[in-house]
């Protein structure tokens, strides 16, 4: 299936909430994004944390007003499993590279693994492969790998909470990762070839959970394009007020109208400690704002949302 297609220049108006793509091998975050854009008529779509193109599995896409809510949306954590390929390295660290250095000598056995795995578990300084959209200079830096390019790149505090070995069929290992967001599996990958010393790249890779959003949650795109062409995709959106999982703290009409022109509230009702956030729904249970404790106990809104339409 294509993700390219024709844009509807339309905005049709709707509810607002989440949407959670198995991605297809082969489709960049972006194409999801556009199928997406054509399926609910509207540009007000985003994704929350980007796959490679070869990788499969949870894309959770904000629809409409709840693009507003991505900043609070947890993105912790991460859980991928994947196959590494054990006895040659690639210049993508994946399967979609060429390869540059095939090992000669025995494959380890398996006792080996689960001890290389293990020790890797921790927080690490992990350098962003080059072909990767991290930008440099505002340039993303897989265009200038294409163009043979490399360059320095600051690495980055990741922190990876397990790293287990699911099966062992030699050349292949298959993996399941806990990991902070922005962990690198490919550079995992790397790391574990070059540990064993026999080279190794990540030749596949499913993300079963991204921070609320787990795999069984997940659509393929063949199905949520069949539903948008019925009319029902917009059933599948997920609450927002269930995504944020924050607690909710439903208001008078005129606490409401206070909050949704920016005023503060006074606490009230159970004590809350500064810093704590909570959703603010109006009178009939729609999430109209996320509100802030402040240090003197009074309700401040962070993000003022309006109504989430039939999204409560």
């Amino acid at each position: 299936m294509s993700p390219k297609g024709r844009q509807r220049s339309a905005e049709r108006p709707g509810p607002s909430g989440f949407l959670v793509v198995d991605k297809p091998a082969g489709w960049t975050s972006h194409d999801v994004v556009d199928a997406a854009r054509r399926w609910f008529g509207t540009r007000r779509i985003g994704h929350l944390g980007t796959l490679d193109p070869q990788a499969t599995g949870v894309l959770p896409l904000a629809v409409r007003d709840a693009t507003k809510l991505v900043s609070f949306v947890s993105a912790d954590p991460k859980i991928y499993r994947g196959v590494v390929r054990l006895g040659a390295e690639t210049d993508t660290l994946d399967g979609d590279g060429q390869i540059l250095v095939r090992s000669s000598g025995p494959l380890p056995e398996q006792a080996a693994l689960a001890p290389v795995l293990a020790g890797l578990v921790g927080e690490h300084e992990q350098v962003p492969p080059m072909f990767s959209a991290v930008k440099q200079g505002g340039v993303p830096l897989y265009r200038l790998a294409r163009r043979g390019e490399e360059v320095e790149r600051a690495a980055r505090k990741v922190r990876i909470d397990s790293f287990q070995l699911v099966s062992y069929r030699p050349p292949d290992l298959e993996v399941e990762v806990q990991c902070s967001p922005g962990t690198y599996v490919r550079v995992l990958a790397a790391e574990v070839g070059q540990r064993l010393g026999c080279g190794a790249y990540l030749l596949s890779l499913c993300r079963l959970r991204s921070g609320p959003f787990a795999l069984e949650q997940a659509a393929p795109v063949g199905v949520l394009a069949a539903e948008a062409e019925r009319g029902e995709l917009e059933a599948r959106l997920l609450r927002p007020v269930a995504v944020l999982g924050l607690p909710a703290l439903k208001l008078a009409p005129e606490d409401a109208r206070r909050i949704l022109h920016g005023g503060g509230l006074p606490q009230g009702g159970p004590s809350r400690s500064p810093g704590e956030r909570i959703a603010a729904l109006d009178p009939t249970g729609a999430l109209i704002a996320i509100l802030e404790v402040t240090p003197d106990r009074t309700l401040q809104p962070l993000r003022v949302l309006g109504q989430l339409a039939a999204h409560r």
